[in-house]
């Protein structure tokens, strides 16, 4: 068994963000375990802009961006280790790892869990029909495109109208390969309005409200046929599938832990410090919730940070908790999941909602039935909501808080 001061599982953004900060407040051994030959994370695959305009005030290609995180981290002082994979999370901050060298542990004082997100595949989006070769997900292709320079197909289609799902179509572009169309199965696409015409923009026909889709093919996809708004059946010659966003925190490691995990988010259950369950382990990084920007996830990161450092110094401990629950069939998620009552500052300011469908009304937060701050909210999914905690700070009770809309 080895030791260090704080290990952090996962190298892509929020990982080297954290771990460059952390040495820059001052903690030396910095350790980051990453299971892939090179770190950086998913900004890696991404071939086009816009990374790094907050980070470092240049307009940056994704693997750029993703060498100049390990880079930063690096001359920081901190010790990266690729091909490392972490097998098993302990009490008490110990690991199991899977490195080149064999089996061993390290036991570390505080662990942080950057582990990210993946897309969901085919399986969990339950999508019916055939099972030929060519359905991939939007990491998948911007893999083979980037890292492998390889065009998997010509004419695909598009599933999804998330931010990724745009990036797919970048992907596309980049390898000429043309998408024979974008398939939305919500009413609306889900990016912001100015972004809309893009798909237009690009000869991309955009069909939304889709339902009873189906992938055709033999050895390979040969078309998916769907019913449109309208009650239309649609037929469409493709080459391939491209299964994006939809994203879930990538939780195997918390599954299988002694670590809570919020079934709303499917991420760990955390407070307003970032915590687990364990006070040993801290999490940030898209872990949280499904899905921030790179830009996001690396200043986040950065913002824990100094909450590992008075962490380290004069540890919370046990203290009364609140727990916050999301307590309306329209809203998806509230985090953090606890309120630690201490006089401690430092924490996160405001609560980070989303909604499973669009919503108007007054978001309230309410204490046995006591309401404890509202405000009006009109928003759709996929779109930053805030709620402040310091409410939670100035109620004794400790009760439940539940997120409403009135």
């Amino acid at each position: 068994m080895t030791t260090c001061t704080i290990a952090i599982v996962g190298g892509g953004t929020a990982g080297l963000s954290l771990a460059t900060r952390l040495c820059e407040l001052g903690i030396r051994d910095v350790v980051v375990l990453e299971r892939e030959p090179e770190a950086g994370g998913v900004p890696r695959h991404c071939g086009h802009y816009p990374f790094g305009v907050r980070e470092y005030k240049r307009l940056m290609k994704g693997p750029d961006y993703a060498a100049r995180n390990v880079a930063t981290a690096r001359a920081a002082g901190v010790d990266i280790r690729t091909g490392t994979t972490v097998t098993a999370l302990h009490p008490n901050a110990r690991l199991s790892l899977a490195t080149p060298e064999g089996l061993t542990e390290l036991q570390a004082q505080r662990v942080v869990l950057c582990t990210g997100v993946r897309e969901s595949s085919r399986a969990q989006r339950f999508l019916s029909g055939q099972r030929p070769l060519g359905i991939l997900s939007t990491g998948a292709l911007q893999s083979m495109v980037f890292l492998h320079h390889k065009r998997p197909f010509k004419r695909p289609v598009i599933l999804g109208s998330e931010l990724v799902s745009f990036s797919a179509i970048m992907t596309c572009g980049h390898m000429g390969i043309k998408p024979a169309a974008m398939i939305e199965e919500n009413p609306e696409i889900f990016v912001r309005k100015f972004m809309r015409p893009f798909p237009a923009i690009k000869g991309i026909p955009l069909h939304t409200g889709v339902r009873d889709l189906r992938i055709l093919g033999g050895k390979t996809v040969e078309a998916v046929t769907f019913t449109d708004a309208s009650g239309q059946a649609r037929h469409i010659d493709t080459d391939g599938v491209i299964v994006s966003g939809r994203f879930r925190p990538e939780s195997a490691l918390l599954h299988a832990s002694h670590l809570r995990v919020d079934p709303a988010t499917g991420g760990p259950e955390i407070d307003q410090f970032g915590r687990a369950s364990d006070p040993a382990y801290f999490c940030t990084g898209n872990l949280l919730r499904p899905v921030e920007t790179s830009s996001w996830c690396w200043h986040e990161a950065a913002e824990t940070a100094a909450r590992l450092v008075d962490d380290l110094a004069n540890p919370i401990g046990d203290a009364p908790q609140i727990r916050l629950q999301a307590a309306d069939p329209a809203i998806r998620f509230a985090l953090p999941q606890r309120f630690t009552r201490t006089d401690r500052s430092g924490g996160m300011e405001h609560m980070q909602i989303r909604l499973n469908k669009p919503a108007s009304g007054y978001l309230s937060l309410t204490q046995s039935d006591k309401t404890l701050w509202s405000d009006y909210l009109g928003s759709r999914p996929e779109r930053r909501i805030f709620a402040p905690l310091s409410p939670l700070a100035s109620t004794a009770d400790t009760a439940t808080v539940k997120v409403k809309l009135l």
